[in-house]
């Protein structure tokens, strides 16, 4: 088993990517925190991994609280001693519509939400990484911070954000042996689709979106669960830095 000995946190990992990579993390020997605004959704998945035989705990919280950091935090060490990986993959959007019609809210949701949860894990995590000797950081960027669809400007920016920021903490915590890659997901069949879209998910709304990817069909929380668990393995002690693409080819 790829994980075994190790304990991950995952946010928003209650439902859609965050709970495929809980699962597979789980299945690969991982500890796991699952960590969710909705903490009825995070003891779910939780109570799955642990009937499946496998470890994880439930932590509700909202990753744009520094507090709510500290919380996961020490339950994390409370219940396994130590944490190797924190996968930030808690996420949200504006819905799909022209950019003079997003609220203030919505942008400062968006931000919140996308952009200064990182800040809160790397202020919460980097001071205990470097006491330990390394870690691993994954974040759950988007291809809109690659290939920005319209109508959606500023979710695109603040992916584009999570995409820069984890190159430059690369580059900053290498010689800390601490590790920040991302993944860059095209369209998922997550509950947030439809404000992707920005309209209803229907055969037809949903084939206009399909054909832009070459592969023809939406990413599954399994791709980008599998795209995690070789970030976060031993596999790949030697990368960092990194922006993978779970595309299906959209960004060629």
């Amino acid at each position: 088993m790829r994980l075994q000995g190790k304990t991950a946190i995952v946010t928003g990992g209650g439902s859609g990517f965050g709970e495929g990579i809980a699962k597979t993390f789980a299945r690969e020997g991982a500890n796991v925190v699952v960590n969710d605004l909705n903490g009825a959704s995070a003891e779910r998945v939780a109570s799955e991994i642990a009937v499946s035989g496998g470890k994880a705990i439930a932590v509700a919280g909202d990753v744009t609280k520094q507090a709510d950091w500290k919380t996961l935090f020490d339950a994390a060490i409370e219940d396994f001693g130590s944490v190797q990986i924190v996968v930030n993959n808690a996420g949200t959007t504006h819905r799909n519509k022209p950019v003079m019609d997003v609220t203030e809210a919505e942008f400062d949701r968006v931000y919140a939400v996308n952009v200064k949860s990182i800040y809160h894990s790397v202020t919460q995590f980097v001071p205990y990484f470097r006491s330990v000797g390394g870690g691993s950081f994954i974040n759950v960027a988007s291809t809109a911070g690659v290939r920005p669809r319209p109508g959606l400007v500023w979710y695109n920016g603040s992916k584009a954000a999570v995409i820069i920021a984890s190159k430059a903490l690369a580059v900053e915590l290498g010689p800390d042996r601490i590790r920040v890659n991302c993944i860059n997901p095209v369209m998922g069949e997550t509950g947030l689709l439809s404000e992707f879209m920005g309209m209803e998910d229907t055969p037809a709304n949903r084939q206009k979106f399909l054909s832009t990817i070459p592969l023809g069909r939406l990413s599954t929380p399994q791709d980008i669960a599998n795209a995690a668990l070789y970030l976060a393995s031993d596999d790949a002690e030697f990368i960092t830095g990194v922006a993978l693409e779970v595309d299906g080819g959209r960004c060629v």
